[in-house]
């Protein structure tokens, strides 16, 4: 295992800025040892917040197969409304519910530095979905919305926290998030 110092994008959505858990989520991070290299509380447009979760056909049918799958998996029959959708169609519903999410309320975006930072913030995090969260990580801890309920109620997953999941996407979000003047050593 490599041990290299880089930044990673954590993003507090408008649930964890209304409950009042920013500042716990953030020192958890502290606690560990990553330091701040920007912060910011920001309420983002519906440009960012697409181009944050994609906008391509492959990001469309990737997630609507997981979201697929995750039906069969659970034995849940989607009915007329969901059943019927393509992959790519549930793809794009998918993110209309998260852009309407992230776009709802303030959120505070930060950038992280520390050794393997996207490996270490993605375990504090936990699992995506927060029924499925392990006690101990943030998700786990402090949430604990399932994907089947949030599509029942037609909205995007309630799970606290965005991070980023690889070393790249971490890049690419940086850049969309921060301007280089906001980022600081």
């Amino acid at each position: 295992m490599e041990f290299n110092e880089e930044k990673t994008l954590v993003v507090i959505k408008p649930d964890g800025a209304k409950r009042g858990l920013v500042g716990e989520i953030i020192s958890r991070f502290e606690k560990v040892g990553l330091k701040i290299a920007a912060l910011k509380a920001v309420k983002i447009d519906e440009k960012v917040a697409t181009k944050h979760y994609g906008y391509n056909e492959e990001w469309f049918e990737k997630v609507g197969k997981k979201v697929k799958e995750f039906y069969q998996k659970i034995g849940f029959d989607p009915g007329e409304e969901l059943g019927k959708l393509s992959n790519s169609e549930m793809g794009r519903l998918i993110q209309k519910w998260n852009v309407d999410f992230l776009t709802e309320g303030v959120v505070v975006a930060m950038i992280l530095k520390g050794f393997n930072a996207v490996e270490v913030v993605r375990k504090m995090v936990g699992a995506t979905y927060p029924n499925e969260a392990q006690p101990g990580t943030i998700r786990g801890d402090y949430s604990l919305e399932s994907p089947l309920v949030a599509n029942l109620q037609k909205k995007a997953v309630r799970n606290l926290v965005h991070a980023s999941g690889t070393a790249e996407e971490a890049r690419l979000e940086i850049e969309l998030w921060f301007k280089e003047g906001e980022i600081f050593e």
